[in-house]
């Protein structure tokens, strides 16, 4: 279980338990976390559960795959470093304290 926070864009943070083996996709989607809309229902087929990784956590997250690199080509200004999309990022003990950031909308 990971305790995961997750900042709207507007600065309002939720901080969530989720279990091992979830995405954080599905932890902000059962959480009820406005600002992941995750159409595809996580597929990486859309670039709508896109979130920017806490600075402090880049360097922890597990490589981006190359399908999720091409999907965050059309996700709302993409950061090179710091985008991912939530529904490709497995919640395992290690991510025990991560922080996301919204970014203003979903494309």
């Amino acid at each position: 279980m990971a305790k995961i926070t997750y900042i709207e864009f507007g600065g309002t943070e939720h901080t969530v338990d989720v279990a091992n083996g979830l995405t954080v996709m599905e932890g902000a989607r059962d959480n009820n976390i406005p600002g992941i809309e995750a159409d595809c229902g996580g597929a990486c087929a859309c670039s709508t559960c896109h979130v920017y990784v806490d600075a402090a956590w880049v360097a922890k997250m597990p490589p981006k795959e190359d399908m999720e690199a091409d999907m965050l080509d059309f996700a709302y200004e993409p950061d090179p470093e710091r985008s991912r999309l939530t529904c490709q990022i497995k919640v395992t003990d290690d991510l025990d304290g991560l922080i996301v950031h919204m970014p203003e909308k979903q494309i």
